[in-house]
């Protein structure tokens, strides 16, 4: 009996004495409210914000305090699409020479990478390792941001997912490389299934042609609506959204009708999509940094084959016009780069191509934590420094309000409660 009750009294103790870390915040942008706040303090216990109180709030002795006076302070912020298994190479031979643990070793860096540029949460849309990237960093094996995945993305037969596209006969029929490739309802429904079976947290669907596959199109549909809605019903069963890769305006408005939870990149949206997701509240992810660094790259003699950049040189030219007119239009933004189409890292550059085509910094900022965490499901958890979320918490050299490429500034970055990048 005394033994139970000493163990008690010392549980109890470490529970009432638990160390709280103390941010103190020159400014703190308010997610929610758009607005800059100055000298704020925000309290940290474990891997949760347990209060965000106005002043420096003086600590006790046993506790810790993180000066962040010379910085603005937000939370953690949220890339909607990225690929964090790849990076842009022009050696194309690569797919043909990387094993699976060679793409996983490299997804090491690349992780890194992310959570240091200040993206503590990701939505990876499409990657052959990419589970396993995400179960290792919920583990503790590897260093990298939050990540949902999609697993391998969902496509059509001679569709933007389908791998054998200007291959030989021979190599056309390989199994493996025909494993996302689905055609009709059933074929739909199955697929949907075996990535909840493999451990997906969304769905990836192409219901248009892309720019960085050996298609000749990357605007045509290339799955009908019946199709695509029966792949959003299903999900829904399994409890996942559903992301679609989109270009044409056709392929936009079928999937929109049918239900799917964000479209991604929209190059040739047009009025009658817009007001489509404006009825279904459908979210616009614009990746124009991914639109203008293939059509850079495809400047560069051989980067890319012939077919390649043709489209890289037309689409990539018109993604940041197209975001425009969506966001003008009043169509929901969420941040999202296509990260590995060019350098990890670099996401940030996002928010400047964003800001020159008419939303402002704090909206772009909003668009990369309380949109973004709404688009993923997370609400609850992250997007704001709020008592009761997750201790996601990020901040910059300097005053984006003033000049946007302070993003690319990063000088601290905590996720769930643990300093990964200091000041100090």
């Amino acid at each position: 009996m005394r033994y139970l009750l000493l163990s008690f009294l010392m549980a109890f103790s470490v529970v009432a004495f638990a160390q709280k870390t103390y941010i103190y915040c020159g400014q703190l942008v308010d997610t929610k409210n758009t607005t800059m706040l100055k000298e704020m303090t925000i309290v940290v216990e474990k891997n949760k914000i347990i209060d965000v109180q106005k002043g420096y709030t003086v600590a006790t002795a046993a506790d810790k305090t993180i000066d962040l006076k010379a910085y603005t302070v937000m939370p953690g912020l949220i890339d909607c699409h990225v690929h964090i298994d790849h990076e842009t190479n022009p050696n194309r031979m690569l797919a043909f020479q990387q094993n699976k643990a060679d793409i996983a070793f490299g997804s090491i860096q690349y992780s890194k990478t992310t959570l240091m540029a200040g993206f503590t949460t990701v939505r990876d849309l499409g990657g052959s390792v990419s589970i396993a990237v995400r179960n290792a960093i919920n583990k503790g094996q590897i260093v990298g941001p939050r990540v949902y995945t999609a697993g391998k993305i969902i496509s059509s037969t001679g569709g933007h997912g389908d791998a054998t596209n200007g291959l030989r006969e021979d190599l056309m029929n390989i199994s493996e490389l025909n494993s996302d490739v689905v055609n009709g309802v059933d074929e739909c429904i199955k697929a949907v299934r075996q990535r909840y079976k493999e451990g997906a947290d969304l769905i990836k669907i192409c219901s248009t042609g892309g720019v960085l596959s050996l298609e000749k199109d990357g605007s045509g549909a290339q799955f009908s609506e019946e199709e695509i809605r029966a792949i959003v019903t299903t999900a829904k069963d399994y409890g996942m959204r559903v992301a679609c890769h989109a270009h044409g305006a056709e392929g936009i408005k079928r999937a929109v009708r049918a239900g799917v939870t964000s479209i991604e990149h929209g190059t040739y949206i047009d009025d009658e999509a817009i007001a489509l997701m404006k009825q279904m509240g459908t979210y616009h992810v614009p990746t124009i940094i991914a639109g203008k660094s293939v059509a850079d790259s495809a400047k560069k003699p051989g980067y890319f084959p012939e077919i390649i950049a043709t489209k890289a040189t037309t689409v990539g030219g018109l993604i940041q016009g197209a975001f425009a007119k969506s966001y003008k239009a009043g169509v929901k933004i969420a941040f999202g780069t296509d990260a590995g189409v060019y350098a990890h890292g670099k996401n940030w550059m996002e928010f400047e191509y964003m800001t020159q085509a008419g939303m402002p910094i704090l909206e772009c900022i909003k668009a990369a934590t309380v949109n973004a965490s709404d688009l993923i499901g997370v609400s609850d958890d992250l997007g704001t420094i709020e008592k009761g979320k997750l201790a996601d918490i990020v901040a910059v050299d300097g005053d984006p309000t003033k000049d946007v490429k302070v993003m690319g500034k990063m000088v601290f970055v905590m996720k769930d409660g643990v300093v990964y990048k200091s000041t100090k």
